[in-house]
Order: C-alpha cells, then structure tokens, then sequence
C-alpha cells in the first residue's frame, strides 16, 4: 500500500526569487505571488506545512490596474474609534504607496489564519528597482 508523501517543516528547503512587477495587472500578479508564497508550484506541497518561498516584488509603481479600478477602486480602513473609517482611491493609493496596493492584493489571496500571516512574511515589495537582499542570489521568476 502507498502513503502519501507529507512534508516535514524542518525539511523545507527555501528559494528567494525577484519578480518585476512594471507592466503587470494587480491580480494576475498578486494570485502568482501567493502562489509562490503558499508554495503550490513545489510537487511535495503540503497544505499543512508552510513550503512556500522568500518574494522579492520590485517596481511596484509601476504596476496596471485595469478598467475603471484607479478611480472606482476604494481601500478602507478603521482606526477603531467612532468616525475614524479612511477611505482612498486606488490611483492615490498608487501614487503615495504603491507598495500597499501590492501587498492588500496578495494578502487577500492567502489563508486567512496563522498560517497565511507567516507566509505573508516571506514578501518582500519595493516601489524601485532597489533592494537590499542582493546576498539571498533571488531567482528571476518569469510570470505568466
């Protein structure tokens, strides 16, 4: 009788790669990041186990909504006082910190529980074409 294979956390073995974002639409690239980040394109993924790897998101300015989304597109927040809720279109969004836009995405696409905040972890976005972890050697990942 065969068992099926189940990864075990200490065996993990993980890989930084850079993704460049310039050109790109918001949710295409947000569902291949967490993706990567869940660790589904390894062939031992284990839903239990977090085997995902370290994501290097750069020019994250330059990224494209589609549609209407830059003026229809609200982000929300609440300071959890009465009247404290801030909203903000997703082109000024864009254009202060580009790299929230990115991350809300991805994070909407993870588990909601333990295991997708330490996922969430292992991201890494930058609004540029620099940062700071040329010593990890990131693989290029080529998106769809």
């Amino acid at each position: 009788m065969r068992t099926t294979y189940m990864a075990k956390p200490n065996a993990v073995e993980r890989k930084w790669y850079i993704i460049d974002a310039a050109g790109k639409t918001v949710g295409r690239l947000a569902s291949e990041v967490a993706h990567i980040l869940r660790g589904k394109h390894k062939p031992e993924f284990t839903p239990g186990v977090d085997m995902g790897d370290f994501v290097i998101l750069i020019n994250a300015e330059k990224v494209v909504f589609t549609g209407k989304k830059l003026t229809d597109k609200i982000y929300r927040t609440h300071s959890l006082y009465p009247g404290g809720l801030k909203e903000t279109p997703a082109g000024t969004m864009l254009a202060t910190k580009p790299e929230r836009v990115l991350y809300n995405a991805i994070k909407g696409m993870l588990p909601h529980n333990t295991m997708g905040r330490q996922q969430l972890t292992h991201l890494r976005v930058y609004a540029g074409t620099e940062h700071p972890h040329a010593a990890q050697n990131p693989i290029v990942w080529e998106t769809k």
